[in-house]
C-alpha cells in the first residue's frame, strides 16, 4: 500500500512541475505499477526505485532457501558462498547478469544484515562473526563500484574515505541497536520513526530534488534543504499512520482470510479424495 500511494504521489509532483530535468508519463507510471519498469522499457518513476529489484532478488533468494530447508540448516555456508561469489565478481570477473542475479555488488550488506539477525538470535558463534567482519571489508571494496558508476553519470562522487566511514557508521549503528535493544523500549516515538522510513525512501528523491531547486531562489539552499526535508519527514510520517498502518491491517486480514479459505478447500479435496475403506 505504501509503495502504490508514495509512486502515485511522485508521479503526480514530476508530472505537473514539468521540469525539464525530470519528466513523467502515464506509459512509465503503468509500468512501474510492476516494481519492474525497465522489463517494460521504462524509467523507474523515482532514482532510488532500482534497489526495490535488489530487495525482490534478495526475498526471493530467501523464499527458495526457506522452502528447501536450506536458510534453516545450512545458513552459514549459504551466505559464505554467496560472499565469495560477490568477491570473485565484483573484484576479478564484473558480469552484469551476476550482478543481478545474486546482488554482488550490495550482496555483503544483505548477508551483514542476515548475520546480525542470526546472531542475535543465536548468540555469538565464531564462523558468525567471522563471517560478519569478512561481508563488512567485502563491502568496503564494493562501494567504489557505486562510486564509479556515479563518477561515469554525474561526474562527480563522494570520496572513497568518507564512504568508508559512512560503511563503519551504518553497520555500527545497526550492530548497537541490536545491542542496545534492552535498554530502549518500544514506543510511539520509536515505532513512528521506523514506521516513516519506507515511505521517506519512496518519496524523497526526485521530489525533493524539485522542492529544493524550488524553494532556493526564495530562501536560499540552506533553507530549501532543511525545510524540504522536515516536510518530507511530515509526509512520511502522515502516510504512515494514515494510509499505510490501515491498509496494511486490512490487507493482512484478507490475505489471512483467503489463505484460511484455500487451506480448508484443499482439506476438503483431500478429504473426498481418499479411497473410503
Amino acid at each position: 500500500p505504501g509503495f502504490l500511494l508514495c509512486m502515485t504521489i511522485t508521479f503526480a509532483i514530476v508530472f505537473l512541475a514539468g521540469s525539464p530535468l525530470l519528466s513523467a508519463s502515464f506509459v512509465q507510471y503503468a509500468a512501474n505499477l510492476s516494481m519492474f519498469a525497465p522489463a517494460f522499457g521504462q524509467p523507474f518513476m523515482d532514482g532510488v526505485y532500482w534497489s526495490i529489484v535488489l530487495e525482490l532478488v534478495f526475498y526471493g533468494w530467501v523464499t527458495l532457501a526457506l522452502l528447501t530447508g536450506l536458510f534453516q540448516k545450512r545458513k552459514l555456508e549459504l551466505i559464505l558462498i554467496w560472499l565469495a561469489i560477490s568477491a570473485l565478481n565484483e573484484f576479478f570477473i564484473g558480469s552484469g547478469a551476476a550482478r543481478l542475479l545474486f546482488i554482488t555488488e550490495f550482496g555483503p550488506f544483505f548477508a551483514a544484515g542476515v548475520l546480525v539477525h542470526h546472531l542475535h538470535a543465536h548468540g555469538r558463534s565464531l564462523p558468525a562473526m567471522l563471517l560478519l567482519a569478512a561481508a563488512f571489508l567485502i563491502s568496503c571494496g564494493t562501494l567504489s563500484v557505486t562510486q564509479h558508476w556515479m563518477l561515469g553519470h554525474y561526474g562527480i562522487a563522494v570520496s572513497s574515505a568518507n564512504l568508508v566511514i559512512a560503511n563503519v557508521v551504518m553497520h555500527a549503528a545497526l550492530i548497537g541497536a541490536v545491542l542496545l535493544r534492552g535498554r530502549i523500549r518500544a514506543s510511539g516515538l520509536t515505532l513512528a520513526l521506523g514506521g516513516l522510513t519506507y515511505p521517506l525512501y519512496l518519496l524523497h528523491q526526485d521530489i525533493g530534488y524539485l522542492v529544493i531547486n524550488a524553494a532556493t531562489p526564495l530562501i536560499g539552499k540552506w533553507f530549501a534543504a532543511f525545510g524540504c526535508g522536515a516536510l518530507m519527514l511530515f509526509v512520511s510520517w502522515a502516510i504512515w499512520r494514515a494510509c499505510e498502518r490501515p491498509a496494511q491491517r486490512l490487507l493482512r486480514i484478507w490475505l489471512g482470510r483467503a489463505v484460511d479459505a484455500g487451506l480448508a478447500r484443499f482439506r476438503r479435496v483431500s478429504a473426498g479424495a481418499q479411497p473410503a475403506e
